[in-house]
């Protein structure tokens, strides 16, 4: 848990868990390149292999990098403790993995990450358990769909592609008083603790693709969970070590660490940027709709409002003229840059029907509300009338 409430955001994302004065006063902390740790006699091996004494033992399990980026980011979420994985994959992977066994079920919501999607649709149900996808926007729904074998309940706030936005809390109850065990867990990629805490409105674990805003520079792919330590300690033991191996590197977990220290700072301006950027989207002609939890109109503005510090910095549109509009769109763009990913400092631009949610069939996208029209913007930090000259451009040929 957060043993510096007193202080801020950004001070503890900053400082928390790490001494330079125990790190021979190094500012920043060392990074730990090393497989395997040593014991002072096969005694203290056996202990720690037993779980019955702290320390490191074997980097596939965790190592001091890696340990002091999980203590920050378990503090950041307002969580008992953290896994830090190889990717955002592995964090869900893992956990669910844990978590579920044949003929467990989990609910879902209609639309998720399209990797998100095919795992459930394609690997838990290979093995066994049942995956219902609903729309959780509705908290009816989510209550008619539980069932005694129901083990967890999983949702992205805002929603990949689409930027719906659940109701953390009503999810989180609805699930929780028909059976205490059954574990609300929220991706919390596009908002990051800095904007969002899941876990203070009722989840039980939040799950995060760390490549995106907390390592924030497009330069690694890692992911992490967190939540209760008695739930985090199975994943790692099972759904890490021995189900997935999604173990992340040393200098991974150090890129992220330096991500973290500008997070509140990065976030603002993202925010601020995305801000303005579905404003000037709304008022253009070839655009038939704006999804961004920002504007007074968008359906879910006033729950963005109570359970989001700020509305992120990202963008999904709709243009008028379909799918090949979205191409010609994304064709005609100069500076922004045709990419998946998100949260970096380069604005960057995708299309959800043939890049990151390919995954679904057509059928399958028209049903979850993923149109071939679809634009995604992960708004950067370049100048907004640089951003705005580009994407205006772009739009004239659309």
């Amino acid at each position: 848990m957060n043993k510096n409430k007193s202080q801020s955001f950004s001070t503890r994302a900053i400082h928390s868990g790490y001494d330079a004065s125990e790190n021979e006063g190094a500012l920043n902390p060392p990074v730990y390149m090393t497989s395997t740790f040593c014991f002072e006699d096969v005694e203290q091996g056996a202990a720690r292999f037993a779980g019955e004494q702290t320390g490191h033992f074997y980097s596939r399990i965790s190592n001091p990098t890696q340990e002091l980026l999980e203590v920050r980011l378990a503090d950041l979420e307002d969580g008992e403790a953290c896994l830090a994985t190889a990717s955002g994959m592995g964090a869900i992977t893992a956990t669910l993995w844990t978590l579920l066994s044949p003929g467990d079920k989990i609910i879902a919501d209609e639309t998720l990450y399209g990797c998100t999607f095919a795992y459930m649709q394609h690997g838990l149900r290979k093995f066994g358990i049942d995956v219902e996808f609903i729309d959780c926007t509705d908290i009816e729904a989510v209550a008619n769909a539980l069932t005694a074998n129901t083990k967890a309940v999983y949702f992205e706030s805002p929603v990949n592609p689409n930027m719906r936005v659940m109701d953390i809390q009503a999810i989180s109850q609805v699930a929780h008083d028909y059976n205490p065990d059954i574990k609300v867990i929220v991706d919390n990629t596009f908002c990051t603790p800095a904007l969002q805490r899941p876990l203070t409105l009722g989840a039980d674990l939040v799950v995060h693709s760390a490549t995106k805003y907390l390592g924030g520079h497009g330069d690694l792919i890692a992911g992490a969970v967190v939540g209760e330590k008695a739930v985090i300690d199975q994943v790692r033991v099972f759904g890490l070590k021995d189900m997935t191996g999604a173990v992340i590197a040393p200098l991974t977990a150090f890129l992220i660490l330096r991500g973290l220290k500008t997070l509140e700072l990065r976030m603002e301006r993202h925010c601020k940027s995305a801000s303005e950027l579905a404003q000037h989207l709304q008022q253009h002609s070839a655009v038939e709709s704006v999804y961004y939890p920002g504007l007074e109109d968008n359906p879910y503005h006033a729950l963005a409002k109570a359970q989001m510090s700020d509305n992120g910095g990202m963008i999904a549109f709709e243009l008028k003229g379909g799918y090949q509009s979205a191409v010609t769109f994304m064709n005609k763009l100069a500076m922004i840059k045709r990419a998946v990913s998100l949260g970096d400092a380069e604005t960057l631009c995708q299309h959800p029907a043939s890049m990151t949610h390919a995954t679904y069939t057509s059928e399958e996208r028209t049903t979850h509300g993923i149109s071939e029209g679809l634009v995604r913007i992960s708004v950067g930090l370049e100048s907004i009338e640089d951003i705005f000259a580009d994407v205006s451009q772009a739009l004239e040929s659309a």
